[in-house]
């Protein structure tokens, strides 16, 4: 027999009903004692709790509901409180996977019908591109299963006036500062839709058409005062609408101090070598005096873009910090400023002309040879303050870094030394990764970060690596170089003093039992760490009670420790065995199953 419900249950249903069905009495829930009142926020579907918070008396800012002389101030506040505590619950029931160090002021109410509205994007999205669908894209119907996470069903069943996209983004668009956009969104009528939003980043998908363009252009006008960052991913333009998106950003009313990050990420946005750079995007780059960050990355560029890309940059003197030109093919790109062509570059731009600001320079994966290193030690001058260079993935090979060690040396004597580098699969040797290391080490100022991971070095690296763990470095990234059982073994044995390191990357090295003791030493003799990933060292299932043992050893201090992909993982009760080490309460070893074969590439 069906359990029978209470007065007060009756009584909140009711009160739900009403306030979900905004019948013109809500603002009277006000005035229900607190007893009742307390017990109807948990009770309310996210769509209620908005009615409900619409309605509140004397408008809608908690300071005039405190005029109200129908409650205490202690009480008013407190429901004012209970409402973000709500959000807070209603958030993370609906996407449990939530940031645990979410800021203390993290507005509730706002991160959800932001999120909420992408999800409904997402779906009309979904739905256009199966469908034959031809009508209006405010006409588009949200499916049930979204809609009854803001409501319940029975309630969807009554009431369809919340079915559509239109309503929620009239509805729900003033809460949106973060939304991505896809090709089928960018129509007329996005502009109209969308009237409500502020919003301070955008990303673009699939965007490829005029009038596709054309739809972007009005919404990108509406929000020229918010707008901040602006992202296209996977998009296909030609030159001319590159141009027309630029030309809404700083000619249509855009302060030039707006936006602040521009991208554009896995797409083509070139017409041909005659015209390397949209006049557009070379205009925006001169105008927009608040640009900090710059991302063109894997857009089949070639070497005439991002020498104009980078000489408009440095004519402008751009305030820029960020500059990625990630996974093009620009080989040559910096060529006239080893050679000092006289159309490209003459006596007073060297000297009054830089890129000061300029924090991050992304090169990886170029397709840059040892004759490129050669124009980017005179390029250099240039970027006086440059703090982190990636130059991963190039085949620079062991020549092509030994001509940037004299920039190293230099740079460690400037007043903004390089904290940064990566040199991941470069094709370096273990004689000219052991030059690098060396030189490093004697810096004036010790290189924070260093990245060299997937180059084939051997186990005869492995003193230049315990060498070099002595220099202070902090961060380190030496996958899946071929270290061995006696590179880790010989490595441990230049360790005799605390070290600096605080995360440190030796996965895929085949270390096997060595690795383990070698971890050992360094976690006993470095304080700071709180990172270690060992994944895929062919780590035994012996080799665990010395884990244990480190674990404890920097028990409090030890935030990560992955060893999946190791025979240790293999051991049936390892779960148990390493439950006891967390930090924050969480697992701080992550675990997973074994490669299922063995193999030693140690030479």
């Amino acid at each position: 027999m069906p359990e029978v419900p209470s007065l007060i249950t009756l009584c909140i249903g009711a009160i739900r009903d009403a306030i979900l069905d905004e019948n013109g009495n809500i603002p009277y829930v006000y005035q229900l004692p607190s007893e009742l009142f307390d017990q109807i926020l948990p009770n309310l579907p996210p769509l209620g709790l908005q009615n409900l918070q619409d309605a509140m008396p004397s408008g809608s800012s908690s300071d005039s509901w405190f005029t109200d002389n129908c409650l205490r101030p202690s009480r008013k506040r407190k429901r004012y409180d209970n409402f973000d505590i709500t959000w807070r619950a209603r958030y993370k029931s609906r996407w449990p996977i939530v940031k645990e160090d979410a800021a203390a002021d993290t507005d509730w109410q706002q991160i959800y019908w932001e999120k909420h509205l992408q999800n409904c994007l997402d779906a009309t999205a979904e739905t256009i591109s199966i469908t034959l669908f031809d009508g209006s894209l405010g006409d588009v119907e949200i499916p049930d299963a979204l809609l009854k996470y803001i409501s319940y069903e029975g309630h969807i069943r009554r009431s369809r006036s919340y079915s559509n996209l239109a309503y929620h983004c009239e509805r729900f668009g003033l809460y949106a500062r973060r939304l991505r956009l896809q090709s089928a969104h960018c129509v007329a009528d996005i502009g109209h839709l969308l009237r409500n939003t502020q919003l301070e980043y955008l990303e673009i998908q699939w965007l490829k058409s005029k009038e596709q363009v054309e739809g972007l252009c009005k919404l990108l006008e509406q929000n020229k005062e918010t707008l901040a960052s602006l992202e296209f991913v996977h998009c296909k333009l030609p030159a001319t609408l590159v141009t027309a998106i630029c030309e809404s950003l700083h000619v249509k009313g855009f302060e030039t101090n707006v936006i602040r990050s521009f991208s554009i990420k896995r797409s083509s946005f070139l017409d041909c070598s005659d015209f390397p750079l949209p006049l557009g995007l070379e205009s925006l780059l001169i105008a927009t005096s608040g640009l900090t960050s710059l991302i063109l990355s894997d857009n089949h560029m070639w070497w005439k873009t991002a020498k104009l890309v980078f000489d408009t940059l440095l004519e402008a003197e751009s305030c820029l910090q960020v500059l990625d030109l990630s996974e093009n093919n620009i080989a040559g790109w910096l060529s006239h400023f080893k050679w000092g062509s006289p159309s490209c570059i003459n006596t007073d731009r060297q000297i009054t002309k830089s890129l000061k600001s300029l924090r991050v320079l992304n090169l990886r994966c170029n397709n840059l040879q040892k004759e490129d290193a050669d124009c980017l030690k005179y390029a250099m001058v240039y970027m006086p303050n440059l703090e982190v260079l990636n130059l991963s993935e190039n085949p620079l090979q062991d020549e092509g870094i030994r001509i940037l060690f004299p920039y190293f040396v230099e740079k460690s004597k400037c007043d903004t030394p390089l904290a940064e580098l990566h040199l991941e699969n470069c094709e370096l040797s273990c004689q000219g990764a052991s030059q690098l290391l060396e030189i490093l080490a004697a810096l004036n100022v010790p290189l924070k970060s260093l990245f060299i991971g997937d180059n084939h070095l051997t186990s005869k690296f492995g003193p230049s690596l315990g060498r070099f763990l002595r220099s202070g470095i902090q961060i380190l990234d030496v996958k899946g170089i071929g270290l061995g059982l006696a590179g880790f073994s010989d490595a441990q044995k230049e360790i005799s003093q605390d070290l600096s390191i605080v995360r440190i990357n030796i996965s895929g090295n085949a270390g096997g039992v060595r690795s383990a003791e070698f971890l050992s030493k360094v976690i006993s003799q470095a304080p700071k760490l709180i990172s270690v990933d060992a994944s895929s060292n062919w780590i035994p299932v012996e080799s665990l009670p010395a884990i244990c043992a480190l674990l404890k050893a920097g028990k409090g201090q030890l935030e990560h420790f992955n060893v999946r992909q190791n025979p240790l993982c293999n051991k049936p009760d390892i779960a148990s065995v390493v439950a006891e080490f967390q930090v924050n309460g969480k697992p701080n070893i992550l675990l997973s199953s074994p490669v299922a074969t063995l193999y030693d590439n140690d030479p």
